[in-house]
């Protein structure tokens, strides 16, 4: 499975693509930041962020990417820009047909070093280390973008499995409401 993770940011939007499958070595593919001027304006923003990702996808022909799940925040401008970067990676997958997955920071960082409290350093520790890199791949934001990738590999398949369930228990529940005697009227 090759994934595009994308670390969302009107400054700066990690991008990372990870393959493999669960409980086999990832390899990185490729790892990135897309940045935008601070003095721009959102919507030239989102316009360079959505060349940005529709370069990514274009060139590394991912079946699937995973964003991070976008949660409240204190400062309301930083999550209304974090929200709207997200929006365009989701946009821009949507319009290839690829699925797209969203990931909470903590369901990342628990997935990727085992805490969900993890800081950044920590994730870019383990990044480096399931990767097999040199160094931890900087900013922040673009091991972020990796460690979206590699939680999904991860998690995918139980996820899968999950909804499978789910689908088979309600083709063979019977319905929970009893079928109506003729003639009688609810």
């Amino acid at each position: 499975m090759r994934v595009l993770g994308v670390d969302p940011g009107l400054t700066r939007c990690g991008i990372g693509v990870v393959e493999g499958v669960a409980g086999r070595p990832l390899t990185m593919l490729g790892v990135g930041v897309v940045r935008t001027p601070a003095e721009a304006g959102v919507g030239e923003r989102l316009l360079e962020i959505e060349r940005g990702v529709e370069r990514w996808l274009e060139e590394h022909r991912p079946e699937c990417v995973a964003v991070e799940r976008v949660f409240s925040q204190h400062n309301v401008r930083t999550v209304m820009g974090t929200a709207q970067a997200a929006a365009v990676a989701m946009l821009c997958a949507s319009r290839r047909g690829l699925p797209v997955a969203l990931h909470t920071p903590s369901e990342v960082k628990a997935a990727v070093t085992g805490n969900g409290r993890a800081d950044k350093a920590q994730v870019g520790s383990m990044v480096t280390r399931l990767l097999r890199l040199d160094a931890p791949p900087r900013p922040a934001d673009a091991a972020d973008a990796l460690a979206l990738a590699i939680c999904h590999i991860w998690r995918s398949p139980a996820m899968n499995r999950l909804q499978q369930a789910h689908a088979a228990a309600r083709r063979s529940a019977p319905s929970r409401i009893p079928p109506t005697p003729k003639g009688t009227v609810r």
